[in-house]
């Protein structure tokens, strides 16, 4: 698993496009497991603080409760010109790392910890489907399909 910070030093055009995909909307789509592991989803907004992807719930949210009990969760960027996912597991900021993050009282923070991104974008000219795939340690593949 990797930080955001990670990701950027090891694949830093990817990270930027990524990046510009969450920034462009407010919410995005959470997707998180169920205690029986079927699927939950959920709109949810991303923070970029310091080294790290952030986002936040209330504490009585379903999803909330799906990440505490199990934090592996994707998060898909409203939809636009190309796709972006980044994937991992969900960490809550506790104790005196919370203060800095100025959210209200209640409110559960989480830090994600990457294990992967994906950009999806289409080259209309050449007709194909562009997927770049980027895992810690492993770089950026990139897979083009008519």
């Amino acid at each position: 698993m990797a930080t955001w910070q990670q990701f950027a030093s090891e694949a830093p055009e990817l990270a930027a496009q990524v990046r510009s995909r969450f920034e462009a909307h407010k919410t995005h789509v959470l997707a998180t497991l169920r205690r029986d592991g079927a699927p939950r989803v959920s709109g949810s907004e991303v923070e970029f603080i310091g080294p790290d992807l952030m986002f936040g719930s209330m504490p009585a949210a379903r999803k909330a409760d799906d990440l505490l009990r199990d934090g592996r969760c994707a998060i898909h960027a409203h939809p636009g010109d190309g796709d972006a996912k980044v994937s991992g597991v969900a960490v809550e900021i506790t104790g005196p790392a919370k203060a800095p993050l100025g959210s209200p009282p209640g409110v559960l923070d989480f830090r994600l910890d990457l294990t992967e991104a994906v950009l999806t974008s289409v080259d209309a000219a050449a007709e194909l489907l562009i997927v770049e795939h980027w895992r810690p340690g492993r770089g950026v593949t990139v897979t083009r399909r008519r």
